[in-house]
């Protein structure tokens, strides 16, 4: 693509002085980018009322979207902001600053031979573009990590959330600013039409971190030559095996489904095996309704609960992020591992069971970033795991994967320092032998 328009070339502009900033960034101590975070919690308390104001701004834009059926009621959830959620979002730029510094980090030191010494250090990518939809507190997670690990940043956010992004990265811009990470580092897009230019600039963009739909994520892989990682859809389950505990399975159950489930870790699915069915489906489901979940079942769960709505094959294949509950009953654990391999998006999958032997075989053959047993899906999440906070959650095989947090961030260079070696001595019929001796760790 050539950088022909106004906009474009406005971006390459945006993005070369990202790249320049990202440098100044990246040599930055430790103290410094926590200094910097540090100002960005306090600025961003301080600025709190402007924040949720800008975010009732795009709630209420948002409003008769959702009533006329063009935006879904689980993307407004994810817009919306409230104090809490802007408290939580204070409190994981400030778990950052505890986290371990992810750069210089030392992991080999050999002595190739006398005086010829090897190292490999974590280093930053670079800058990082991350494309996201709603989630405005996305915003402050991922720039709190990129600071951190040293990279500049380019945030494309979702046009129903730009002015609460606007309001947020403004707050970040100003704090900053009284820091020595340039403010230049951060960046916000705000339209369609830079994507398109984002994904062209492969020499001054590192990685692409693009967070939504499978097909969103596949149109971003297709379209750039700069290296993606996916953050896809979460089509999360829960198995209720024949050996689990009945009042544990309903209260995980509703957790998953019910604590949030416009996020890609809530169940999508629940499987029951059919030996614990008659004693857990019903108050399972009764629990479910009760918090307004419409259950949808196969013909075997009708017939013990003759209230559920009958599911379809599309349903095994919906991501709802809603309070809508696909219900199957399986005859086996096989059955069961074999439908969440089919239909799974490798995000993460949970077993309810009292069996160890069951449980193991689930934690190793399910094919996912994430496999719990005795526990709510809602845990998969960087702060949850004490990442202090997450640029998103990878359903790719190849790592990082599951909830993305410093480490994804970081990659490595190998530094050779020698005394005037050549590599000559080394070769031929009687070459110099390496002593390849491991040196501790700094």
């Amino acid at each position: 693509m050539t950088l022909s328009t106004p906009a474009s070339r406005s971006l390459l502009e945006t993005a070369r002085s990202v790249r320049s900033a990202a440098s100044d960034l990246s040599t930055l101590p430790i103290e410094s980018r926590n200094q910097a975070l540090d100002r960005i919690a306090q600025a961003l308390e301080a600025s709190a009322d402007a924040i949720l104001a800008a975010n009732a701004a795009d709630l209420k834009a948002a409003t008769p979207l959702v009533e006329s059926g063009e935006m879904s009621r689980a993307l407004y959830g994810r817009l919306k902001l409230d104090p809490g959620k802007l408290a939580g979002m204070i409190a994981g730029v400030r778990d950052v600053t505890k986290l371990a510094d992810p750069i210089g980090q030392v992991q080999i030191h050999r002595e190739l031979d006398t005086g010829l010494v090897l190292k490999r250090l974590t280093v930053p990518l670079g800058v990082v573009g991350v494309i996201f939809e709603a989630r405005p507190d996305a915003v402050t997670q991922i720039a709190a990590l990129a600071i951190k690990s040293g990279n500049g940043l380019l945030l494309k956010g979702g046009k129903e959330a730009v002015r609460s992004c606007e309001a947020i990265v403004q707050v970040i811009h100003q704090a900053l600013a009284e820091s020595q990470v340039p403010a230049a580092a951060v960046q916000l897009l705000t339209t369609r039409e830079e994507i398109q230019t984002l994904l062209s600039l492969d020499q001054y963009v590192d990685l692409i971190i693009p967070r939504g739909s499978n097909a969103f994520v596949r149109y971003i892989q297709n379209n750039t030559h700069i290296p993606v990682l996916g953050h896809a859809e979460g089509l999360c389950h829960l198995y209720i095996d024949a050996q689990a505990n009945v009042q544990q399975a309903v209260e995980i159950t509703v957790d998953a489904k019910v604590q949030y489930p416009a996020a890609c870790n809530a169940i999508e699915t629940l499987l029951v095996h059919r030996g614990i069915a008659p004693a857990f489906l019903a108050p399972a489901v009764a629990a479910l309704q009760a918090q307004n979940v419409e259950v949808r079942g196969c013909e075997q769960s009708r017939a013990l609960v003759p209230t559920l709505l009958p599911a379809t094959e599309a349903d095994w294949a919906t991501e709802y992020s809603d309070l809508i509950l696909a219900v199957k009953v399986v005859d086996s654990l096989d059955e069961a591992m074999e439908h969440i391999n089919t239909y799974g998006s490798r995000h993460t999958e949970a077993i309810v069971t009292e069996d160890s032997t069951a449980a193991q075989t689930f934690l190793a053959r399910i094919d996912a970033a994430g496999v719990f047993h005795n526990c709510s899906t809602r845990f998969a999440d960087g702060f949850r795991y004490g990442f202090g906070a997450e640029v998103g959650i990878s359903t790719q095989k190849l790592p990082p994967r599951g909830p993305v947090g410093l480490e994804g961030l970081v990659t490595y260079r190998y530094q050779l320092i020698g005394q005037g070696h050549t590599v000559a001595p080394y070769t031929g019929g009687t070459p110099r032998p390496f002593t390849h001796r491991d040196l501790p760790l700094e």
